[in-house]
C-alpha cells in the first residue's frame, strides 16, 4: 500500500496540512487537485470545519512554516500559489459570531451538563451507582 504522501505520476494532487485560527485542536490532512480554484478550496474546506467561504481568508505556509503567501484571489487555481506536500493552509474565520469562535466545539468545560440530586437519584429504578 502506497503512503498518502507519496505522488502518482502525473498526479496533479497536493496533500496539504490545514490548520484553523477558532480550532486550536482542529489539523486534518487534505488531498486538492492544483487545478481547484482557491474558492473551490474554500468550499471543500467549509465541509470540514464549519467556516463559510464567504468568512473565510487561507494562508499557505511551507514546510518550514513560513508563510507564503496569502490565498486572496478566489479565481485563482491552488497550483498558482506553488503549494507542496507537506505545506499548510490555516483558515481564518473573519466572522466573529461563527459557529467555530468562542471554543464551545472543543472545550467541553462550556457545555452546561445535566446534574441529578443523590435523592431524586435514590428515586430512580435501574441504578448504576454503588
Amino acid at each position: 500500500m502506497a503512503s498518502q504522501l507519496q505522488k502518482i505520476e502525473g498526479d496533479d494532487s497536493v496533500l496539504l496540512r490545514v490548520t484553523h485560527s477558532n480550532l486550536k485542536t482542529f489539523s486534518s490532512d487534505v488531498r486538492f487537485s492544483l487545478q481547484t480554484t482557491v474558492e473551490g478550496v474554500k468550499d471543500k474546506l467549509w465541509r470540514k470545519c464549519g467556516t463559510s467561504v464567504n468568512s473565510m481568508s487561507l494562508e499557505l505556509y511551507d514546510d518550514t512554516n513560513s508563510k507564503i503567501s496569502n490565498l486572496s484571489d478566489n479565481s485563482r487555481p491552488l497550483g498558482f500559489y506553488s503549494p507542496l506536500d507537506g505545506y499548510r493552509i490555516h483558515v481564518i474565520d473573519l466572522d466573529p459570531s461563527s459557529v467555530t469562535s468562542g471554543g464551545w466545539l472543543e472545550d467541553t468545560s462550556l457545555v452546561e451538563k445535566y446534574k441529578i440530586s443523590d435523592e431524586d437519584y435514590q428515586k430512580r429504578d435501574g441504578k448504576f451507582q454503588n
